[in-house]
This record gives C-alpha cells, structure tokens and sequence, in this order.
C-alpha cells in the first residue's frame, strides 16, 4: 500500500481539492480515492487533516431529478410531523423533544415551569 503525499495547510499544488471546492465547483469525486492530505499542525493536538482529490479525475455533479425532489421533500415533510399527534407542526421536530412543543408542554405548562 502507497503511503499518500502529506502538504502542509495551504501548499497544496494545483490540481488538488478538498470535497467542498469541488462541490463548489460543481464537481464530486467520483469513486476516485483519497489523493492526497493536507495537514495543519496544532499545539497540544494532533494535526487537523483534510483530504485532497484529484480535479482531473472528478465527475460533475448528478442533477436533481424530479424523483430526488419528490424524496426530498417526503423526508423533509417526515421530519415536520409529530410522531405523538400526528400533525404537521410547521417546523422540524426537535431531537431533544422527539415531539412538537405543544405536546412536549401541554397546556398549563411553560417549558416545563408552571404558569
């Protein structure tokens, strides 16, 4: 196994990219591997790394397609709905409540403090 090629933070040569600049750039990686890494020395840790791909072999982006839209929105609608009232609550449901507001806090109640 090849030991990949280590820069240090902003020496990067050209024709390298880290996910998001690709992605800003409208490209993926595209089943290609790590290239390469960057790495950015701390003082009482270890080093932040970030992994580099290559640009030359990145792929564009895949297009939304009405299918992925109509996905997306059925996750996001399922994320709205409380699970104990089975109402859309306009918002996503908060983890820490794993319920809307009015149900986590019934009436009387205001975040949990007597009115």
């Amino acid at each position: 196994m090849a030991a990949l090629p280590v820069f240090r933070w902003r020496l990067a040569p050209d024709g390298y990219a880290t996910r998001r600049q690709l992605r800003a750039r409208g490209l993926r990686p595209g089943g290609q591997g790590v290239a390469a890494q960057l790495e950015r020395p701390r003082r009482r840790r270890g080093p932040l790394v970030a992994y580099l791909y290559r640009v030359d072999l990145a792929k564009p982006v895949r297009p939304m397609t009405p299918a992925r839209w109509a996905a997306l929105d059925k996750a996001n609608a399922a994320r709205r709905r409380c699970p104990a009232c089975r109402r859309d609550a306009g918002y996503v449901i908060p983890g820490s409540l794993g319920m809307c507001v009015p149900c986590a806090y019934p009436e009387g109640t205001s975040h949990g403090i007597a009115a």
